[in-house]
């Protein structure tokens, strides 16, 4: 993915320099032009186009956002209801990722997500253990973990 970005940049600056035009919409013109290129030569290169790369760890930042717009609201409405109706619990979580930075990642994001926190991840990293605040079915709360954060950076890392 990298040579994939300083290929773009090297081609937006031959652009400059060929059209004689050193302003920054001159470089924007030439960056679209070398994203074309980069385009139509993408399975020239080991690894996948890094747009599709980018677009994936956007969708994944959007992701989050919402999940914590969602996870706020939840725990208002536990902090504000009259009658403390929850069930806090512990959980296993079993997953599939392997690289360090992604298991940080997902316990980070399960983490930041108001009504949750991984507590503890096993020695093998195969298995992060989280504290739920309220929780009514473990197995669709794992479910929902790997349909959503889990498949999401799952998009952002694999080729």
């Amino acid at each position: 993915m990298a040579i994939q970005v300083l290929l773009n940049f090297f081609l937006a600056f031959i652009w400059m320099f060929l059209s004689i035009n050193f302003t920054p919409q001159g470089f924007v013109i030439g960056y679209l032009l070398g994203i074309i290129m980069l385009f139509i030569m993408r399975n020239m290169f080991p690894s996948r186009f890094y747009i599709d790369r980018l677009w994936s760890a956007i969708r994944l930042a959007f992701l989050f956002l919402k999940e914590l717009w969602l996870a706020n609201i939840a725990v208002v409405k536990i902090a504000l209801a009259p009658k403390m109706d929850m069930e806090p619990a512990f959980f296993a979580y079993p997953t599939i990722l392997e690289k360090e930075w992604e298991i940080t990642l997902l316990s980070s994001l399960i983490t930041l997500t108001p009504g949750t926190i991984v507590v503890h991840v096993s020695d093998d990293s195969k298995t992060l253990y989280i504290h739920a605040i309220d929780i009514d079915d473990v197995d669709d709360t794992i479910e929902s973990i790997k349909q959503s954060f889990e498949k999401a950076i799952l998009e952002v890392s694999r080729s």
